[in-house]
Parts: structure tokens; C-alpha cells; sequence
């Protein structure tokens, strides 16, 4: 799989790749005598193609030798300063759910150098960008959407109606860039140091230049973030900036792709792609018959919005099974709709009934290819507290359906590593789901397990006082399960033999709707109550800052917040470590339906995706990158 830079219409022999022409810059003025290396990177690591030096006026020529790779990208050093990295990205290559592209033109500065360290956070290290498909190319593509490296200029994304002045990404990147520029040549080196070192991680070690400072943040947002706002504030390179120090060092896109509206649970397919369920018709409470489908930077794909089906209202609940098939349940029409890799409907005009389903949520699908479905009211002779349904190897045909252990409502619904369907049962005591009037006071609720073998186990359901209105779950790498709670504004952490191990409250009171677990076993929690996502150390305190123990709130008090986050039903990570969002809802009085999806760029550790269905990090060696989880016993 080559990847060739874009040919200029000078005359270059044939078969020999297209020199690079480009200009550095730093602090806004053009960067002399600095060292220009041209790298790919792909998954088995990064090779250097070419180097240059620019001219007086920071411009270069760069012909590069023949080269197969899955990124290219530049890195300008000044001559004889080590603190100043810059870095662009100039080429994408195959293997990625993003078209290809290469510039035969660049600027690098400083802004070029936010945008690669914020994308490819998950995939750099001191040896440079490099990682496994399609996570490495569709993060090198998604570093375009926050800058231009044609221009060096903001990208088109962070730029345009949803962002630029409607949250404060455009801000906080400028702000960044205007501390890379700290480290120009000329500036005062004492600067230059203390920003160096007020991005140390947190087990100590201080980021050797700016590339590496840049990356850090992206890890950890949290960093310095009163002394880096004061820092930037002697910098006057780039506008806009922040107007007072953020909580966190994060970047968030928002996209507002057509019937992306009141958007319920999302799921990213082994492209890279992010599907949604969405309830509502946009400007409406009317069910959506669409099901929407954005390729890894946030346009449109597979011909989406995509109707047909059977969907009418999608619900919270939606999986995409071994073979690329996408199972999305049509809440209002008491249905499943199926779909291709490819966009096309595969079920019929009504969707799949089969098993009588009554307002089905929550779908997953097990290592054996069986679709497994929370009916949320489920048969009538079950007094309409649901069952759960499922779809032996995706065949409605010999739809089982399942009742007992407790099921009361069950909404949500994911596979450990055994097997074993974890649901959750969101009792109501009365209300109804979405009722317009808040859930106060204490509604219970419990998980309820159930084997391979279709029957519920036996310390089904499983209680605990801190489940009170549970609605989301995920399971991490260890068969743990957690379960965000509505009305405890808690996380509750249950072992894989069914054992509550910890119940987390939340510093600020979010109404915690929906969870996933990251490839380092972090816990994402989205809030509906108050929009915002808080993150928590998981079983593997490793990948925490020092101290940290399993449930601690890593994210600041209130969580990651921005403008464009809305009251969320979904978080969803993706194969480059991007963190999806569902804005399902703009207001809660009256009930407003959300707009779009918001992307927290480079800030979690990257999962396989479909997942597989334990989180898991891609792996950068062997014949495959994901391969299917599952554990041998239960413990």
C-alpha cells in the first residue's frame, strides 16, 4: 500500500515521488537554518524518507526516496535548539475509513503542531507517529479538521458554524500554539523551560521539546493548567485565545451531519465510521426513520442518513456483529432494523418482530455471532416488565426469548468475556421512560447475568443500594462490570462473580446516563443531568496518574465540559483514542431533541472496534490488530 505525494505539474521523472515544497514558521515569522525530516509510519514503526534545511526565508525542497507507508508527516528543528519540534501532517495513506490525500505544499508551525500532537496523542511516542490500521490514518486525517497544513492555518472543522466562536476549541488551540511559540528562536529560553516543565507528566518526566509537550497535554489535560495559561499570556503569536484559564486541555469538534437529532447510542464499525440511533426528526419529537452514519472526520457516509428498514425511532441500543452487520433497534416499531457494511437495509419494511418484541433498547452481539436484545416492556404475559430477546448466529427465525433473574425493565445490555449478557433493569416505579418530569427520589434497580446457555445465573439479579435507576453498562478487560446510576450520580463497579466491589460517587451531580471503557481500562461516563464527561481509573491504576486508585475521578470536578456538549445518552470510543458523544437532548424543559455528535480528539486510550466485546488496544504487531476476546472461565 504506497502512499505517493501529489505530483506538481513540474516535470518529474517517471516513478519518482513528487518533491515536497513547504515554509516553516515560528512565533510568525519565518525559521531559518532548521532541520526538515520527512517520516512514515505505519505499524511496523517509522521510517525517515527525506531531509532538507529550510532557506533564509524558512523555505525548503524536500525529494523524498520511494517509500509504502501509513502516514507521512514533517518535523522542523531549528539549528542548534532541540526544545523547538514542529510537526505537520502532509499524507494519508490506505487502510483507513478516510480517503487518501498528500500535499505537495505545507506550512509548519505551531498550529500544524497542535493539531498532529492532539490527533496522533495515541500513536506517538520518542521515536516518533506510528501505530496500527485504521486508527493511525484516520487520526493523521482527523489532525486536518483542527489545522491546514496547505495553510498552517485553522482547519475547516474547528472553523466553521458548530465551532469557531460556539465553544472554545478554536481558543484553546491558539492558545497552545501560542505556548509551542515560547520556545522560538530568539524568545526567552527561561520561558521556553518553564512551559517545558509545567507539562511533565504526572510521574515526573519533563517533555523534551514541543512535540512531546503538546502530546503530554493531550494525555493529560488536566496539566498546569492556571501556570500554561499564564505562560501563554506572554506569547501574542495567535488569535483567537482563551480569555481565562481552561479546566482542562481538551479539544472537542462538534458535527451536524443532516438527522444526526436527538441522537440515543452510538457504535463505531472496523473502519472507523460512527453509526447513531437517533429518536426524534430534527426541530420535532416526531420518531426519526434514519439511522446516520459519519466516516472518521464527521461527514456523511454509506449514502447517510439511511431510512428503510423498519426503523422508526431509534432507541438506545445498537451493535454491529463479526461479519459488519449493524442491529439497531426501532423503539417506536417494536422491531429490529439490520443493516450492510455498506448502508442498505437488510430487514424488511417492518423490521425483524420476531420474538414479540415491545419497544426494544440495549442490543450486543456475543462471540458466537447471537444478537442479543433488552426488550424494554417485552410480552404481556410478563406484566410488562421486558424480557430479553435474542437472535441465535443474527437469525430471527429462532428468536429465544428469555425471562426470570430479576429482569424488570432491562435496558441496557453488553457481553463479558465468557459469554455471559450483563443487562441492566431500569425499574420505573411508575414514570415512564423519557417522562418530561424528572426523576427525583429513589427509583432502585439491579443487573441481572445471564449464561451462554440463554438462562439467567444464579445470583441473578444483583442489588446493591447504590444502583438506583441504572441505565448504561460496560464491561473492561477484566470482566468487571460498570454501571453509571441515574439517580446516586454514582458509578458501581460489580465483579465478574457478581460481586459489587465499588460504588464511585461523582464529585458534581451529573445524572450519569452512559459509560465505555477505554484500551487502558479508564472509565468514560457521559452525564445527562449536567452535560459533561468525567473519566475514572479502572482496575489498571497503571495508566493512572501516581496515588490513583480504582475509581478515582481523573477528569476535573465537574468533568469535561464544553459549548457544544449537550445533556449525552452515549459515549463511544473509537480505534485512534477519539471519544464520541451523543448530544441527545439541548434541553430538558420542554424536551428538546440534541444536536449532533462531539468529539474529544486524541483523549483516550484507543479500543478495536466493533468491540470485541472486551475493550482492547490495537495491536501494532501480529497478523491482525483486534482479535475476538474472550475468557476461559468465569472467576
Amino acid at each position: 500500500m504506497a502512499l505517493a505525494l501529489t505530483a506538481l505539474p513540474a516535470t518529474t521523472p517517471p516513478g519518482t515521488p513528487a518533491p515536497l515544497y513547504g515554509t516553516v514558521t515560528s512565533a510568525g515569522r519565518p525559521l531559518p537554518n532548521a532541520t526538515v525530516t520527512l517520516f512514515a509510519g505505519d505499524r511496523q514503526g517509522v521510517r525517515q524518507l527525506g531531509r532538507a534545511t529550510t532557506d533564509a526565508n524558512g523555505s525548503f525542497q524536500l525529494r523524498p526516496g520511494r517509500y509504502a507507508g501509513s502516514v507521512l508527516y514533517v518535523e522542523a528543528v531549528p539549528s542548534g535548539d532541540r526544545a523547538l519540534r514542529l510537526r505537520s501532517v502532509v499524507g494519508v495513506g490506505p487502510g483507513g475509513g478516510v480517503p487518501q490525500r498528500s500535499e505537495s505544499a505545507v506550512t509548519v508551525n505551531e498550529l500544524t503542531t497542535v493539531a498532529t500532537g492532539y490527533a496522533l496523542a495515541q500513536f506517538t511516542d520518542q521515536r516518533g507517529i506510528s501505530g496500527p490500521s485504521p486508527g493511525l490514518e484516520n487520526a493523521a486525517a482527523t489532525s486536518y479538521n483542527l489545522a491546514d497544513p496547505a495553510t498552517g492555518k485553522p482547519g475547516k472543522v474547528v472553523t466553521d458554524q458548530n465551532n469557531g466562536d460556539k465553544n472554545d476549541t478554536l481558543a484553546t488551540l491558539g492558545t497552545l500554539a501560542d505556548l509551542v511559540s515560547l520556545c522560538a528562536p530568539g524568545a526567552d529560553t527561561g520561558r521556553c523551560q518553564d512551559m517545558l516543565h509545567q507539562a511533565a507528566s504526572p510521574r515526573g518526566s519533563t517533555p523534551a521539546d514541543t512535540a512531546q509537550a503538546v502530546s503530554g497535554l493531550a494525555h493529560n489535560p488536566r496539566r498546569a493548567t492556571g501556570p500554561l495559561y499564564a505562560l501563554a499570556g506572554q506569547a501574542h503569536t495567535y488569535t483567537p485565545t482563551l480569555t481565562a484559564a481552561p479546566t482542562a486541555w481538551v479539544l472537542a469538534l462538534h458535527y451536524t451531519a443532516p438527522q444526526v437529532y436527538a441522537p440515543g447510542r452510538i457504535a463505531v464499525d472496523a473502519k472507523g465510521n460512527v453509526w447513531a440511533a437517533n429518536n426524534w426528526l430534527p426541530g420535532t419529537r416526531n420518531p426519526s426513520p434514519y439511522v446516520t452514519v459519519q466516516d472518521p472526520v464527521g461527514n456523511p457516509t454509506l449514502n447517510s442518513p439511511i431510512s428503510g428498514g423498519g426503523m422508526k425511532a431509534g432507541a438506545w441500543g445498537i451493535a454491529i456483529d463479526h461479519e459488519g452487520y449493524v442491529w439497531v433497534p426501532s423503539y417506536a416499531g417494536d422491531a429490529m432494523s439490520k443493516y450492510s457494511s455498506s448502508g442498505e437495509p437488510l430487514s424488511p419494511s417492518q423490521g425483524f418482530s420476531n420474538g414479540d418484541l415491545n419497544h426494544p433498547q440495549g442490543t450486543a452481539v456475543d462471540q458466537k455471532g447471537n444478537v442479543w436484545i433488552a426488550d424494554f416492556y417485552g410480552l404481556k404475559g410478563n406484566r410488562g416488565k421486558g424480557n430479553v430477546v435474542v437472535y441465535p448466529h443474527g437469525d430471527p427465525s429462532k428468536a429465544i426469548t428469555i425471562t426470570g433473574g430479576g429482569l424488570d425493565h432491562p435496558f441496557s445490555l453488553q457481553i463479558d468475556g465468557y459469554g455471559r449478557a450483563w443487562v441492566s433493569n431500569a425499574r420505573l416505579n411508575g414514570a415512564k421512560l423519557m417522562d418530561t418530569r424528572p426523576l427525583t427520589g429513589h427509583a432502585g434497580g439491579s443487573v441481572t447475568v445471564i449464561g451462554p446457555d440463554f438462562k439467567p445465573t444464579s445470583f441473578s439479579p444483583i442489588k446493591d443500594t447504590s444502583l438506583d435507576w441504572p441505565l448504561a453498562l460496560a464491561v473492561d478487560s477484566r470482566n468487571n462490570v460498570w454501571v453509571p446510576d441515574f439517580l446516586s450520580n454514582s458509578v458501581t463497579e460489580i465483579g465478574p462473580a457478581g460481586k459489587v466491589t465499588g460504588a464511585y460517587k461523582l464529585p458534581t451531580t451529573i445524572a450519569p446516563w452512559s459509560v465505555a471503557v477505554d484500551g487502558s481500562d479508564r472509565v468514560w461516563v457521559a452525564g445527562f443531568g449536567a452535560p459533561s464527561v468525567s473519566v475514572l481509573c479502572g482496575v489498571n491504576t497503571g495508566a493512572c496518574p501516581p496515588g490513583s486508585s480504582t475509581g478515582s475521578v481523573l477528569s476535573p470536578p465537574d468533568g469535561y465540559r464544553s459549548n457544544s456538549i449537550q445533556h449525552l445518552t452515549a459515549v463511544q470510543l473509537d480505534q485512534s483514542g477519539n471519544v464520541w458523544l451523543a448530544n441527545n437532548w439541548s434541553k430538558l424543559a420542554p424536551p428538546t431533541g440534541g444536536t449532533g455528535l462531539v468529539e474529544l480528539v486524541g483523549a483516550a486510550t484507543p479500543v478495536c472496534a466493533p468491540l470485541q466485546p472486551l475493550p482492547a488496544r490495537p495491536a501494532s504487531t501480529g497478523p491482525a490488530t483486534c482479535a475476538l476476546q474472550t475468557s476461559t472461565q468465569p472467576r
